[in-house]
């Protein structure tokens, strides 16, 4: 079955309405580039003014045009758009790429006509890149829908990259930079408004497409997150790795100050969790885009930490090293009988790993390429870097170093291994052709490897399992607050676990609970007009005789009456107190684009100062949860600290899929949830407070 962006991807036949004579204009431009790039398909210029137009013969209107077109390129003034893309649509064109400006981003003037192309696309069935875009090219096909300049930047053959990005001007930067690093691309997108065509949607074409293994993305923000969701478990099932730079740190929508997920929960964080969830590599910059789509399109990827580090300069390999192990790369050493021969053969080489062979192997080749192939054959090292300098490029050891690792490539054709030197591109160009990536700069090998390590990762992980709840957990319309003993019970029926309490009504009734509880208990009011009780001295501890629950019960009524008189008390609490453990932090905010999306956290200082916490979009299992609890700079903790047992994470990870299934659930009726603290014990979790705002509570 045809993905619905066949049309605009590979068209067949084209009209260019705003066709211009003068290939340097933007209506001219698609049509130039077409003729010289070979577009195999048919090319109709569309303008009423001229019967020629650049050697084609041109029709005065889309009408005209004597067969079904595949795709129109719309570069026309905004006054006139509106009318084109109608008669597009009537005439049975299957996609549009509108170039032309003025629409939504010029506010609310033009949002109006938005709207209306919006409406054409939906009612016509015609897809619609743009408007305000810089369109789309296929390089291997000819096909070039945009007015930018492309084939003035295109430097190297197509290969197996595919880029979409929102804003144009930065697809076609995006473009230039990885052309120059040597990423091979064939397909380009550039979104604009998105009045129909999404980047999610160009993200999940790419996924399916056999001849792209390399997303490259750009955004500055998505409207539709369960398609994008979508988009990337479908890029993350095909194993294709996607680089993605999402710009813009904002809080998205209206926060709950009452709540630590909602304040943690701003734009970036959840976009992070979004794209740990689905295995994304979020770059930071154009170069380490391109630096990492340039890695991936090797198409090799390690499979362990174990790094291999080998250099002729010891300064080097000593950075090497320190930035291999702060990415997380075992460095370990050669074995013992392998860093004796080398040593035989380079008295002065360092032999741990780093592999410093000195100097010496200028003056006889054989000593390079035979402690590399120990190095292969018995140190089984997951992946190597070795620095060369400039030994590539220099006229006494040019030819001999390509003889060497062209000779390596042969024997060890499935090794992966970068080589880091110093020279023009040109000079890397024989060594990329058989196999091996190459950085002038050593730091940057060592990131673009870890980028690799990352996605092998995540491809090893596999496709996620389906999410459903069997609990039965879907709540009735929340019209209204509710209190912490009535939250708990929620959370217990959604599945996680709470610890005893009672809620009272009286003086009585409280101390029958704590006999029942036969321990030590905690007073607090049940309020849902008091979300956070300790600040009006609502929350007792270790209260273990008759005489603590009278006194206790009277202290918490007075201080409720003197400190938030109009607040609603439903009771006082009698809770079983838990003892040791380690306090986490368990919440879900309704983010307004993703839905339900799950905060987990250590507590205390971690929360309040270090903001140590890790986000993911509802549902998930247990596995994910168990990648969130490893997330968090502070997860030594939870495996025991000073002579403290560790606490049972399999629970933990229980109840943080338990939360997400239970958030998705009722993303309709739940604005936040706050389980602060839920704490880890050696046996089990629990949740000794909760926190829910209902979606009509804020």
């Amino acid at each position: 079955m045809k993905h619905s962006l066949e049309t605009l991807l590979r068209p067949q036949s084209v009209a260019v309405i705003g066709a211009s004579d003068n290939p340097a204009r933007i209506g001219g431009r698609p049509i130039y580039s077409m003729l010289k790039g070979n577009f195999q398909g048919k090319l109709f210029p569309v303008n009423p003014n001229r019967d020629i137009v650049q050697g084609l013969k041109a029709y005065p209107d889309i009408s005209s045009v004597p067969i079904p077109v595949d795709s129109a390129v719309i570069s026309v003034p905004e006054n006139v758009a509106l009318k084109v893309i109608k008669e597009c649509a009537e005439r049975g064109v299957k996609s549009a790429v509108v170039f032309t400006s003025g629409f939504a981003e010029i506010g609310n003037s033009g949002l109006n006509a938005q709207h209306q192309i919006a409406n054409i696309a939906s009612e016509s069935g015609m897809r619609i890149l743009g408007p305000n875009c810089l369109g789309v090219f296929n390089l291997s096909a000819g096909w070039f829908g945009t007015f930018a300049n492309t084939l003035a930047s295109k430097k190297i053959p197509t290969g197996p990259i595919g880029i979409v990005t929102q804003s144009g001007a930065y697809g076609g930067h995006l473009f230039t930079i990885t052309q120059n690093r040597g990423v091979g691309t064939n397909y380009w997108v550039t979104t604009g408004n998105e009045v129909d065509i999404d980047v999610a949607e160009v993200i999940e074409f790419y996924a399916r497409e056999p001849e792209i293994r390399v997303i490259i993305s750009y955004a500055e923000g998505i409207k539709n997150g369960n398609r994008m969701r979508k988009a990337l478990e479908a890029a993350r099932n095909a194993k294709k790795p996607v680089i993605f730079m999402k710009v813009g740190s904002t809080e998205a929508g209206a926060r709950a100050a009452a709540s630590h997920t909602a304040s943690l929960a701003g734009e970036d964080a959840v976009y992070d969790g979004l794209f740990k969830q689905y295995g994304v590599y979020r770059a930071e910059t154009t170069e380490e885009m391109a630096d990492i789509a340039y890695a991936c399109q090797f198409g090799r990827y390690p499979n362990g930490p174990k790094i291999g580090l080998q250099t002729i300069s010891g300064g080097i390999g000593v950075q090497m090293a320190d930035a291999a192990s702060k990415k997380g790369f075992d460095v370990a050493p050669l074995p013992k009988c392998t860093q004796e021969k080398i040593k035989k053969l380079i008295p002065f080489a360092g032999v741990n790993n780093p592999v410093d062979f000195t100097g010496q192997v200028l003056n006889e080749r054989k000593l390079l390429e035979d402690s590399m192939r120990f190095v292969i054959d018995e140190a089984d090292y997951d992946s190597q870097i070795l620095y060369l300098a400039s030994l590539p490029i220099s006229e006494f050891t040019r030819d001999i170093s390509l003889e060497i690792f062209t000779a390596l490539r042969k024997r060890y054709p499935e090794e992966l291994m970068f080589l880091s030197m110093i020279g023009p591109q040109e000079s890397r160009k024989p060594y990329e052709e058989i196999g091996y990536p190459c950085f002038e700069d050593h730091s940057l090998a060592v990131r673009a490897m870890a980028a690799l390590r990352y996605f092998a990762k995540v491809f090893k992980q596999g496709k996620q399992k389906m999410i459903a709840s069997t609990r039965g957990s879907k709540l009735a319309r929340l019209d209204r607050s509710i209190s912490e003993f009535e939250a708990k019970s929620i959370l217990s029926t959604a599945g996680i676990p709470t610890n005893r309490e009672f809620l009272t009504e009286s003086c009585g009734e409280a101390i029958e609970a704590q006999k029942t509880i036969e321990g030590p208990v905690v007073l607090k009011v049940a309020s849902p007009d008091i979300p956070h009780k300790t600040e009006i001295g609502g929350v007792l501890l270790n209260l273990t005789t008759k005489e603590q629950i009278e006194e206790g019960y009277k202290k918490l009524i007075t201080s409720v009456q003197s400190n938030a008189p109009e607040a609603k008390i439903d009771g006082i609490i009698v809770a079983e107190m838990i003892s040791g453990g380690i306090e986490t932090v368990l919440g879900v905010t309704n983010d307004p684009v993703f839905g339900p999306t799950v905060m987990f956290g250590l507590g205390g200082v971690f929360v309040e100062v270090l903001k140590d916490v890790a986000f993911r979009v509802a549902p998930f299992g247990t596995e994910e949860a168990r990648r969130m609890i490893d997330e968090i700079r502070g997860r030594a903790v939870l495996d025991g600290a000073r002579g403290a047992p560790p606490a049972d994470i399999e629970a933990l990870a229980n109840a943080i899929s338990a939360l997400s299934i239970f958030a998705a659930e009722n993303a309709d009726n739940i604005q936040t949830i706050d389980i602060n603290p839920f704490i880890a014990l050696p046996e089990g979790a629990v949740a000794v407070d909760a926190l829910i705002i209902p979606t009509s509570g804020t």
